[in-house]
């Protein structure tokens, strides 16, 4: 049957979540470290089409759905509730090409896929401008409010941003209900804190965490183009990425990744 049964139901459906599972579960992938984030986002997508595909070419009833759940199945792995205590569970979240709405939407698939009531934190990495636009305080709020909420409905319990300088973090600092808990800096714009963030983030305790996630994780001509290797002759360019959400969950009192894993959301736009 090979990619015709994934393809015709890609052809039906109007939304693709996709789960990788706990990548620690994943064994033999692990050997190849991907040089960078977006290299180990479109392994990690690459690797979980293709197993369901797999699964899907050998069951000729499968239903077709309007939303397909897409996932390793072996690497899901909930966490046990008696060791919640111990472990702190934090999520990064990328919106690609939706709004600020799809922010419950992850942070809810998060929670059901690790098996927990709450996230411990969430931090939002900008989502993107179009070219020319600078990043507000206008263009934060709806996607803090969201978040906001969030808290307030005890799903998440610490929010914080992604590459906002000191003006941007000290203008959501003084608008905003629930304050930013951290803001991360990427090293490769710039290899020394600047002082000026620093002096703010230290005045009114917000966490200044480092990354190296480039501006786009993962772009829409990427997901399609993993889309189409991985899925022969599909309609790769009518799907869109909504959000990417990238979770990892550590024992407190080591220091060490239990598991880690990404979300994703998509949806296709059928002319």
């Amino acid at each position: 049957m090979g990619t015709d049964g994934p393809r015709a139901l890609l052809e039906q459906a109007t939304t693709l979540n996709l789960q990788t599972g706990n990548l620690l579960n994943w064994g033999c992938q692990r050997k190849k470290c991907p040089a960078t984030p977006s290299e180990e986002v479109r392994d990690c997508i690459q690797k979980t089409l293709n197993e369901w595909s797999s699964k899907i070419g050998q069951d000729l009833n499968q239903e077709v759905l309007e939303v397909l759940e897409c996932t390793v199945a072996q690497a899901i792995e909930k966490i046990n509730p008696e060791e919640r205590d111990e472990l702190k569970v934090s999520a990064k979240l990328f919106i690609v090409g939706s709004n600020s709405s799809s922010i419950r939407d992850a942070v809810g698939m998060a929670c059901s896929a690790l098996g927990v009531a709450q996230l411990d934190s969430v931090i939002i990495a900008p989502p993107p401008v179009e070219d020319g636009i600078s990043l507000s305080l206008e263009y934060l709020q709806p996607y803090w409010q969201e978040l906001e909420n969030l808290v307030q409905n005890k799903k998440i319990v610490a929010i914080g941003t992604s590459d906002l300088d000191k003006i941007l973090l000290e203008q959501l600092y003084l608008w905003a209900q629930v304050k930013p808990s951290s803001n991360q800096v990427n090293l490769a714009s710039c290899c020394v804190m600047p002082p000026d963030l620093t002096a703010f983030a230290k005045q009114f305790d917000i966490q200044l965490l480092t990354h190296n996630d480039p501006k786009e994780l993962l772009c829409e001509a990427s997901f399609q183009e993993v889309l189409q290797e991985s899925i022969q002759n599909t309609k790769a360019h009518e799907w869109t990425p909504l959000w990417l959400l990238r979770y990892s969950v550590i024992v407190k009192s080591r220091g060490i990744i239990k598991s880690k894993g990404y979300i994703l959301q998509a949806k296709r736009n059928a002319s």
